[in-house]
């Protein structure tokens, strides 16, 4: 629709803000709680009726401890005196909550110390300088139930964190007093993305505890070999993972080969497969696309219009921006890609533009370069392997790559805005290109997608996968992914069915696999009752996994034990 004149721009409030908003209106809640149950009371206890607005003033003066007594020589059922005894003391206790809460950080300023705020850590995880959306990284351990400090060198930046509930503390990554701020004699690991500091942390680290593990961030892979010969135990390339994906889901598109995929035992793999423009499957729905009659797979959940469907409504159309989540043995899913095969010929659409030659943009060159496909790139700067200089969200510069006769472009732009614009004015140019898109923010995937891009890795997202990857040895489909897996032990579900464990309505999550003393099974009898000494598989959303492990209460295996 565009935008609307005189419309409201939309405010964000941090997590504090809003605690303090909940705060007030819980407040306010209760106060008139209060005087309606005063009113009540005092007309059916005690024989007087008076106005509610009399019994607010009375509840306000008790609860501010700024009280006359006027109502005193009222009372003589033991039952008011216990009301208004708790209406004083919840007044005194809410007064300092409101003190601390509101007051003295709106009017003083007061210096906070962020060590006070750490409860006793151990075995826990300290990461330095993380720049990839910290919330997102803190998130994902909380959710796997890893404890961690953060070390931020910007005090500003460690104080928001703090006060959103995060354990974060101000000190610089260099310093050996912050790492024993942050208990690092009791930590498992240091997880260090200082960029440029890197190589100081980690000799930093290293002087302080010689057999930590240390796991390092970076977004320039030429640094790998000189992180590791620092100390560096692992060397984590997010945007060259991310640039790689992207660059074989373009591929993926000219070829039934399959790309990701994960084996589950007895055979069966699992895989994520999107639905480029052209292909036969579009405009179908699921119930009426034949794919289990035609090729033996099974679709055990879909990505529709940006939304998981596990399992996926047999009504839904299939959609170019769809990505189905399919089943089966090795053979069944790779004729699977030949029966989705696009009727259009491979030549149209043996080209790939890649705009943006960053870390993400060379290493989804790499990538199609060894598929031995034409690549057409573009960057800002003069560098080496640019073919147009110039900004890719720019009409002349898109045509100039002759976008109207590609198949795919990659948008690796670090930027959001200039990766939105690029992806709106592709789609505009070629509405049967294959758009594959990067964001830098999590929020702005719905946005990419909303602007026609077919599919959309975020930087910090990819992260954050690799990270818990690597800790906790999870086995996800790929740390690009947008779907998750996960094996875990069958306790929780011990004397009940699959029905009667309501695991799909209370999380959201499917289970796709069953192992137990017999073997492995991908066909799963919902009447089928556990005995606890199963390990079941199963699929779902990154907030599906999270909601599943809060509601079960378990932890992922080691597929390998």
């Amino acid at each position: 629709m565009g935008f609307l004149s005189g419309r409201l721009p939309e405010v964000e409030f941090s997590r504090r803000n809003r605690l303090i908003i909940y705060y007030v209106v819980g407040l306010v809640l209760l106060v008139f709680l209060y005087a309606v149950i005063y009113n009540i009371a005092l007309a059916r206890l005690e024989g007087v009726n008076q106005s509610i607005f009399a019994s607010f003033e009375f509840v306000v003066q008790t609860m501010t401890t700024t009280g006359y007594g006027q109502d005193a020589d009222l009372w003589s059922h033991p039952l008011m005196y216990l009301f208004v005894s708790l209406t004083q003391i919840s007044g005194i206790g809410i007064g300092f909550f409101t003190l601390r809460l509101i007051i003295i950080p709106l009017f003083t300023g007061a210096e906070v110390n962020l060590d006070d705020r750490l409860t006793p850590k151990q075995d826990h995880v300290v990461i330095c300088e993380y720049r990839r959306d910290s919330a997102v990284l803190l998130d994902e351990l909380e959710e796997l139930e890893i404890e961690y400090v953060l070390i931020a060198s910007d005090e500003e930046n460690a104080k928001d964190l703090s006060d959103a509930g995060y354990s974060a503390i101000h000190g610089s990554p260099q310093d050996r007093g912050a790492f024993e701020r942050a208990s690092i004699d009791a930590a498992r690991a240091v997880i260090t993305d200082a960029g440029d500091g890197n190589v100081n942390t980690i000799l930093t680290v290293r002087s302080i505890d010689p057999d930590i593990e240390i796991i390092t961030l970076t977004d320039d892979s030429d640094m790998r070999s000189v992180l590791l010969d620092a100390g560096a135990d692992t060397v984590l390339s997010p945007h060259g993972v991310l640039g790689r994906r992207l660059a074989e889901k373009a591929v993926s598109s000219f070829s039934s080969e399959l790309t990701d995929t994960i084996e589950l035992g007895g055979e069966i793999e699992i895989t994520e497969i999107p639905i480029q423009p052209g292909n036969r499957l579009v405009g179908t729905r699921i119930r009426n696309s034949q794919i289990r009659e035609e090729t033996g797979a099974n679709i055990i959940g879909a990505w529709i219009d940006g939304e998981l469907q596990l399992p996926p409504d047999p009504n839904a159309v299939i959609r170019s921006n769809t990505v189905l989540l399919l089943s089966g043995a090795h053979d069944e899913l790779e004729a699977f890609g030949e029966f989705t095969k696009p009727y259009r010929t491979f030549r149209r659409h043996d080209r790939i533009i890649i705009a943006g030659q960053g870390e993400v943009g060379q290493a989804a060159r790499e990538v199609i370069a060894e598929e031995r496909l034409d690549i057409t790139t573009i960057d800002i700067e003069d560098r080496d392997g640019v073919d147009i200089v110039g900004d890719a969200g720019s009409d002349d510069i898109l045509q100039t790559a002759e976008i109207e006769t590609a198949g795919a472009i990659i948008v690796g732009l670090p930027d959001d805005s200039a990766s939105l614009l690029t992806t709106v004015l592709a789609r505009s140019l070629n509405s049967n290109i294959e758009i594959l898109t990067r964001v830098s923010d999590t929020d702005a995937t719905r946005k990419a997608l909303s602007a026609g891009a077919d599919y959309v890795l975020s930087v910090p997202r990819v992260s954050a996968r690799m990270v818990a990857r690597e800790l906790r040895g999870e086995d996800i489909l790929a740390p690009a992914s947008q779907i998750r897996l996960l094996r875990v032990p069958a306790d929780p579900l011990a004397g009940s069915t699959l029905v009667e464990s309501g695991i799909y309505q209370k999380t959201g999550c499917r289970v796709i696999a069953v192992e137990d003393e017999s073997g492995f099974t991908s066909t799963v009898d919902p009447q089928r009752r556990f005995t606890g000494d199963e390990r079941v598989v199963l699929v779902g959303s990154d907030e599906a996994v999270q909601q599943f492990r809060k509601q079960f209460g378990v932890s992922p295996v080691n597929p390998d034990q």
